[in-house]
């Protein structure tokens, strides 16, 4: 397995790696998104349905009330969907995925992580994580996908490259792993 990481400082950053990730989610593909509520999967989102020309960042939205959103670009169909309240096999069979699969589509799924099914059978899993105080990249690595609170030194190694000095609420850690 291929694993990438990255921190980014804004939504305008987490979107612009939306679009740079595009070129490795060629279609067809099931991709989990992972992290907590408010960790910038939609913004994430964004840039790759950006990329695709399936819709501008404006046009998507978090599919939480609605469970899945389509976006159809030129080449590419874009189906974003949140398992958030989906909490039985039953309930996640009546959604109909299966049908949205084809050779064109790609699924970014949402809290897919509660379902053993898609663990098997992602194609990528990109997990992201608010990076609170000065969290070192290696302990952001072991705990992505969670809102990490505890602060520590920064690695000096990684300093220039992925953290800056001073974070914010809008920075995230994004961990890209294709299976």
């Amino acid at each position: 397995m291929a694993t990438q990481e990255f921190i980014t400082h804004s939504a305008e950053e987490t979107v612009a790696l939306g679009h740079s990730l595009a070129a490795m989610l060629g279609p067809p593909k099931l991709v989990l998104l992972r992290g907590d509520l408010g960790a910038g999967k939609t913004t994430l989102v964004k840039g790759i349905a950006e990329a695709f020309q399936a819709a501008s960042a404006e046009e998507v939205t978090s599919p939480t009330f609605t469970l899945i959103h389509e976006y159809r670009g030129p080449r590419v169909n874009l189906y974003h969907v949140d398992l958030y309240r989906i909490d039985t096999p039953r309930q996640l069979e009546t959604l109909g995925l299966d049908d949205l699969i084809a050779d064109n589509s790609i699924l970014l799924i949402e809290w897919g992580e509660k379902f053993e099914r898609f663990e098997r059978e992602r194609d990528v899993e990109i997990s992201l994580a608010r990076v609170l105080h000065h969290d070192k990249p290696s302990e952001l690595a072991q705990d992505s996908g969670k809102n990490l609170e505890k602060g520590s030194e920064q690695d000096p190694e990684h300093t220039a490259e992925h953290t800056s000095e001073h974070t914010s609420e809008n920075d995230r850690f994004v961990r890209i792993t294709v299976a």
